[in-house]
């Protein structure tokens, strides 16, 4: 695990006091999302892009390695440099690149 030198002026248990119920709330709502998937009627009959890329995201989170923030948006975003042929049919944001799924 790499440490960059920190550029947080607040001491690490001053962080923890101030921001941790907050993500633990976060947290929470996560894994009571993933609760309801799971007690959900399969209509899809394959992992929906947007689940697949939270669980991505979530393994980002938890590997030990820094600029967490940085990867878990770079893959929530969408690679594509060009304009779109046709916005035709989509009706907004999916929240995660889905690549070649609509």
């Amino acid at each position: 695990m790499v440490h960059d030198p920190p550029t947080c002026p607040a001491p690490r248990s001053r962080v923890i006091d101030l921001y941790f119920m907050e993500h633990r709330a976060k947290v929470l709502d996560i894994a009571a999302f993933l609760d309801r998937l799971d007690r959900a009627q399969d209509d899809i009959g394959r992992e929906d892009f947007r689940v697949r890329g939270l669980r991505e995201a979530i393994a980002i989170l938890l590997d030990g390695e820094g600029e967490r923030a940085r990867r878990v948006l770079d893959l929530f975003s969408d690679p594509t440099e060009g304009p779109l042929d046709s916005a035709a049919g989509m009706k907004g944001a999916y929240g995660v690149y889905p690549g070649s799924e609509p």
